[in-house]
């Protein structure tokens, strides 16, 4: 079959490595409109049950991220100048840029050809194939040709973000809340090697203005958060720019999902195809296992357009929870004022329940003890989890929106 990726990206790259492993015969092109060794972002995250998933694709691609990924076995919170620390489950990073040369790597070892500096603004300017895999992204040129055809929604979340990256090498995943007297800010931070950390700094939009933050350049931006955030920083500088990328801006996060995934032989795959808050931390993860999806709808249905079909169906079930748990996620930190008064071991464990539909609904201190006595107590637990959707529901239908 003659396929040819549009984008560079882990999706696009693992489906051609899966292919290539599946029958060498496949003739796959990768399409990447920035030059070689040039990405955006810093560190991108995943957990232990990925690897395993990995390893069943092709054990040396697997085993080349995990020899150059970070761990970590714990979390930690910083409120005000008060520290918790929580056990949680193994969690890994990796440098941006390290996982998309491995996978560039590994393609091109399998015979995949990978061309660098290759905007693709039409399809037109494709070559020809039988099946073209949109890994374009948020933004995907190729999905934008046809809106009507692929049905895309975007929904714009309230608060505003910024992702940076420090030289402070956190050693557990750090949350740090700072109060100011605009309103609260925050950021998540993540090691992803030896000396680099992802630093993603979150707010609303009134406590962003009322900072300056719509004002300041860029220099003046990472002053004032390195100085709000001197603390948890320990000296360390922010850093905007990563080695070969653009600078950072504040932005505010877009949930972009599509009625259908595949259309007259174009298919779309990771963030060309749904987007997840990045508080849920599970972008990379869920682009890659699209390409596991694709590529074993492709080997068992030798008809394309029920390979594709088979595909959208196993991934828009599949991703369901990973989708509500980011949407209520997101929804936490936009109402995060409501969860401030709690001491920080509290704050920390609804921190962790974020994901939950009922959080909204209770008082937050009622929360924390009904789910502590839930863990301790096995009937309890099993009749919060049978009646916590019905009473959302009930909830939910007398008064729209996140209290």
């Amino acid at each position: 079959m003659r396929i040819v990726c549009a984008g560079g990206g882990p999706a696009s790259l693992y489906f051609s490595i899966l292919m290539k492993r599946s029958d060498p015969g496949h003739d796959i092109t990768v399409l990447e409109r920035n030059p070689a060794g040039s990405t955006y972002g810093w560190g991108v995250t995943y957990w232990g049950d990925l690897l395993d998933r990995l390893r069943d694709g092709d054990p040396a691609t697997a085993r080349a991220i995990s020899e150059n990924s970070v761990r970590w076995t714990d979390g930690v919170a910083h409120v005000r100048e008060q520290s918790t620390t929580h056990p949680s489950d193994e969690g890994f990073g990796i440098g941006r840029q390290r996982l998309l040369d491995i996978l560039v790597e590994r393609a091109t070892d399998l015979g995949v050809r990978v061309e660098f500096g290759r905007e693709i603004t039409d399809r037109g300017q494709l070559p020809d194939a039988e099946l073209v895999v949109a890994g374009d992204g948020l933004h995907s040129r190729l999905r934008q040709q046809y809106p009507d055809r692929f049905g895309t929604e975007v929904a714009t979340g309230r608060n505003k973000f910024i992702w940076l990256g420090t030289s402070r090498a956190f050693e557990s995943f750090t949350f740090a809340f700072a109060e100011s007297e605009h309103g609260w800010i925050w950021f998540y931070g993540y090691r992803f090697s030896s000396d680099r950390s992802t630093c993603i700094v979150e707010c609303s939009p009134e406590t962003w203005a009322g900072l300056g933050f719509d004002r300041l350049d860029e220099s003046g931006t990472m002053a004032l958060l390195e100085r709000i955030f001197a603390r948890q920083l320990d000296g360390h500088p922010l850093i905007s720019r990563p080695d070969g990328g653009g600078s950072a801006s504040w932005l505010s996060f877009r949930t972009l999902t599509n009625a259908s995934w595949h259309h007259d032989g174009i298919v779309l795959i990771g963030d060309a195809a749904h987007t997840t808050h990045y508080s849920v931390g599970a972008g990379t993860t869920l682009a890659l296992e699209d390409a596991v999806s694709l590529a074993g709808a492709l080997r068992r249905h030798p008809a394309l357009p029920a390979a594709l079909a088979a595909y959208e169906a196993e991934r828009k079930f599949a991703i369901l929870s990973t989708q509500s748990a980011a949407r209520y996620s997101a929804q936490w930190y936009e109402n995060i004022p409501r969860y401030m008064h709690l001491k920080p071991p509290q704050l920390f464990s609804l921190l962790g329940q974020r994901h939950s539909p009922l959080l909204p609904y209770v008082p937050p201190q009622m929360y924390y003890w009904v789910n502590q006595a839930a863990e301790e107590f096995t009937p309890l637990r099993k009749l919060r989890k049978w009646a916590g959707p019905k009473v959302v529901r009930t909830l939910a239908g007398r008064r729209p929106g996140t209290p």
